[in-house]
C-alpha cells in the first residue's frame, strides 16, 4: 500500500461547502482507502491505497465527493514523496530572516504550462515573495495571506491549472501524519 495525501479546495470556507469530516472519512472508506486522518476541517485527508496513479485517485475521490455530498470539489492527491520534495524545495525555509508562520503552498494539480510571470510577480505587496516551480507556488505573505493579492483564485486563473493552498503548518504536520502511516 502507498501513502497519499489528498488536498480538498474550498471545503468548510466562510459555511460553503460543508463536509464534516467523519462522513469525509466515511467516503474515503467506501472508496476502499486505509489508515484514514484527517487534520483540520479544511479537507486534508492522509489515507493507504493500492492504487499508484495520484491523478486517478483525484478523480476518484471527487466523484465519491460528488456522489455522497453533491458537491463538485477539486481533489488534489500527493505521494509521501512528492510531499517531502515539495517541503524539502521551499526556498524560504532557510533564510532566518523570514517568520515562518507567514509561509504559504500552494499545490497544483499539473505542471503550469506558459504563463506570464511578470503578471504574477507585479500583484506583490511590499515584503512579500513568490516562487514558482512544477508542483506547487512557495508564498511568504510578511503581511498575512488574508491581504496577499497572490490569491489561490488568482495563482488558478493565471497559471490555468486547479491548485489550492496550505499554510507551512498544516503542510508539516500532513508530512507528519504521513510518516506515521509508513
Amino acid at each position: 500500500m502507498t501513502t497519499y495525501i489528498s488536498i480538498l479546495r474550498g471545503i468548510n470556507v466562510s459555511g460553503k461547502n460543508r463536509i464534516k469530516m467523519d462522513a469525509l472519512r466515511k467516503s474515503y472508506e467506501n472508496l476502499g482507502f486505509h489508515h484514514l486522518t484527517t487534520y483540520v476541517q479544511s479537507g486534508n485527508v492522509v489515507f493507504t491505497s493500492h492504487t499508484t496513479k495520484p491523478e486517478e485517485l483525484a478523480q476518484t475521490i471527487a466523484r465519491q465527493i460528488k456522489k455522497d455530498f453533491g458537491l463538485d470539489i477539486p481533489v488534489i492527491v500527493l505521494s509521501l514523496a512528492k510531499l517531502k520534495d515539495i517541503i524539502q524545495h521551499n526556498p524560504f525555509v532557510a533564510d532566518s530572516d523570514k517568520n515562518i508562520t507567514f509561509l504559504h503552498v500552494t499545490f497544483l494539480s499539473s505542471k503550469p504550462d506558459k504563463f506570464d510571470r511578470n503578471a504574477i510577480e507585479d500583484k506583490k505587496l511590499s515584503g512579500e515573495e513568490i516562487a514558482i516551480t512544477d508542483d506547487a507556488v512557495y508564498l511568504y505573505c510578511p503581511n498575512g495571506y488574508g491581504k496577499t493579492k497572490l490569491s489561490n483564485n488568482f495563482l488558478e486563473t493565471k497559471l490555468k491549472v486547479r491548485a489550492t493552498t496550505r499554510n507551512w503548518k498544516t503542510t508539516n504536520e500532513l508530512l507528519k501524519i504521513a510518516l506515521q502511516t509508513q
